[in-house]
């Protein structure tokens, strides 16, 4: 399990409770252990997916010959507690 402060902590269940996410939020109840694999390339709302089939991904989005990952909570998770 990560630590968080209790801001992270508040602002993390405020994007959870904004999300309708397939995978019923595995990634943050599961401790953040086995998150998809990402990688931040300094977009404010983006990561770089570096799943082996990312179009099977709802959040993934095709941009030109990447795909990017849109799922604020991974996003957050990349930026705010680099994971």
């Amino acid at each position: 399990m990560v630590a968080m402060d209790e801001k992270t902590r508040q602002k993390l269940d405020e994007i959870i409770g904004l999300v309708k996410c397939p995978k019923d939020f595995k990634c943050a109840n599961n401790g953040f252990e086995g998150l998809c694999k990402a990688r931040d390339v300094g977009l404010n709302n983006y990561l770089e997916c570096l799943e082996d089939n990312p179009a099977q991904c709802k959040f993934s989005l095709l941009f030109g010959y990447t795909y990017l990952c849109v799922c604020p909570i991974r996003v957050f998770i990349a930026k705010k507690l680099k994971k």
